[in-house]
């Protein structure tokens, strides 16, 4: 399956499910299907980790792991039917990301706590890629910047942390200072168009090109609720779901 194509899936997919369990985050979720895309399709190999901190986006990871074939296998693989249950009772799939899901490395939801837990997979085995997804918002934390001086002080270049930089979290806007903050804490910087499949799958293709011993931030500039003109940049649909029309006017753009 081409990237693109990967990517409008994830973003078909994670519609029905916020539409069908009455959840939120389709805007969060829509802001990193071609991020997911990337990662699932073009660059993860079979050693890399990924933690996906932003956990609230669990509607696109599970659609993610289901079209890419990467949930499908194993203990506790995903199959169709689980994402008609996605975030509903007796459902396996709940909405924040779940350890024990298949393709799912740690449970997140609590804002924060990825990036210490990829700091520890990453410093236990500096022979793997550690991948780490994380939202702009989430960056107010200040466990996230605890965890970027460690990275940063034991030279964690197998890091790979990516920010959703879609600028919006749940009620405000959010700084854009991102680059220079982890410029300043001793990390290694790239900003990319976190919707441009070459320019993602370039970027992630040529990550160790300067050998810097440094943890690498890929700052991904994205749109929140991208794809669906009437949920771009609408602080709405952070919490908001589609509604039978919504959800059919989504559907048809997404053709």
């Amino acid at each position: 399956m081409k990237t693109e194509e990967l990517a409008r899936k994830i973003r078909i997919s994670s519609l029905k499910m916020c539409h069908d369990a009455k959840a939120s985050h389709i805007g969060s979720c829509l802001s990193c299907a071609d991020i997911l895309a990337v990662l699932y399709n073009e660059i993860l190999k079979p050693e890399d980790k990924l933690i996906v901190s932003k956990g609230h986006c669990a509607a696109a990871v599970y659609s993610a792991l289901y079209e890419s074939g990467k949930g499908r296998i194993g203990k506790n693989c995903i199959k169709r039917p689980d994402l008609d249950y996605y975030s509903k009772n007796g459902g396996m799939l709940g909405g924040h990301v779940s350890y024990g899901v298949a393709g799912v490395e740690f449970s997140t939801g609590s804002l924060g706590h990825g990036l210490p837990v990829a700091c520890g997979m990453a410093l236990a085995n500096r022979k793997q890629r550690v991948f780490c997804l994380m939202g702009d918002g989430e960056t107010n934390e200040g466990s996230v910047w605890e965890a970027a001086r460690f990275a940063s002080e034991q030279k964690l270049d197998n890091l790979i942390v990516i920010i959703d930089n879609n600028k919006l979290q749940s009620f405000s806007k959010c700084n854009d200072k991102l680059n220079e903050k982890f410029d300043s804490f001793g990390w290694h910087i790239k900003v990319t168009s976190g919707h441009n499949i070459d320019r993602l799958k370039h970027t992630f293709m040529n990550l160790k090109e300067h050998h810097l011993h440094k943890p690498i931030c890929v700052i991904c500039y994205t749109v929140k609720g991208k794809g669906v003109s009437f949920m771009e940049s609408n602080l709405d649909f952070h919490y908001k779901y589609p509604d039978d029309e919504q959800l059919k006017q989504a559907l048809e753009e997404l053709k």
